[in-house]
């Protein structure tokens, strides 16, 4: 994960989870755990912008394969979590966009977050 800093404690965890999960009581949305066969795989979702909502998705590497699928199915329940437009951020490190424009992402300019460059790609 780009933002994280490898020094996580019990208490920054906990902090981080409970952040993620109050967007589902502020906004209607937000992240999912995900298990595939019944092991933990990664997390995903939605959270809240200004300009709309971003798009998360972070699997453990064994589960890479399934990303596309997810998504789909994700962005799938967007009308029912009343959610308009979609956007993800990338750091510029990461070099390959093609899926992202097989699933409809779009380049809509840079920002900085956290003293930290990423691209930012909006849903057409």
């Amino acid at each position: 994960m780009p933002l994280a800093d490898g020094n996580w404690t019990e208490k920054s965890v906990i902090d981080w989870v409970a952040g993620k999960d109050s967007q589902w009581t502020m906004n209607g949305y937000g992240p999912w755990a995900i298990r595939i066969d019944g092991v933990f795989a990664g997390w995903g979702g939605f959270q809240k912008e200004a300009d709309g909502a971003d798009f998360a998705l972070v699997l453990l590497p064994k589960f890479w394969g399934y990303g596309a699928a997810l998504f789909r199915s994700m962005l799938g329940r967007r009308a029912e979590l009343n959610i308009g437009s979609v956007s993800i951020l990338l750091p510029p490190s990461r070099l390959r966009l093609r899926g992202l424009a097989r699933l409809g992402f779009v380049p809509d300019g840079e920002l900085e977050y956290e003293a930290r460059r990423f691209l930012k790609f909006r849903l057409r």
